[in-house]
């Protein structure tokens, strides 16, 4: 996990972004636009406030499509998906944690949500989901 920087945010799966942001809006937080990543079949957006990590929730794009995060929705609703790390090299991160065990889910995309930054998901039987960005 040598090549993990910092924490870059952590996710949430929702059903309904506007929905599950009212309540940390509520409690001050700002929310960034919502985007739609045709790659992840999600729609994301990000609340941000002074002192807390960011938090990204994770939505389907379109209700009754496939998405990634409706197995999480269907199995236990509303929930922590995964933690998103900082990395300086996705390529070389990835090939690293491959060979700790961890499997990626896909190659690096340019993510519209991230600034076009290239991320990448990897799942670990014993540490479960994460996000690598660069």
């Amino acid at each position: 996990m040598k090549h993990l920087k910092s924490v870059n945010h952590i996710g949430y799966a929702v059903r309904d972004i506007q929905k599950t942001a009212q309540f940390y809006l509520d409690a001050g937080w700002q929310l960034s636009e919502i985007y739609e990543e045709e790659v992840q079949h999600a729609k994301i957006a990000f609340l941000t406030k002074d002192g807390f990590p960011k938090i990204e929730l994770v939505a389907p794009l379109k209700e009754g499509e496939q998405s990634p995060v409706d197995t999480y929705l269907q199995k236990i609703g509303c929930c922590t998906y995964h933690v998103c790390y900082d990395v300086d090299d996705i390529e070389q991160a990835v090939e690293d944690l491959f060979d700790e065990g961890f499997k990626p889910l896909f190659e690096p995309v340019e993510s519209v949500a991230m600034d076009n930054h290239q991320i990448c998901y990897l799942y670990h039987l014993h540490v479960g989901l994460i996000e690598l960005v660069d």
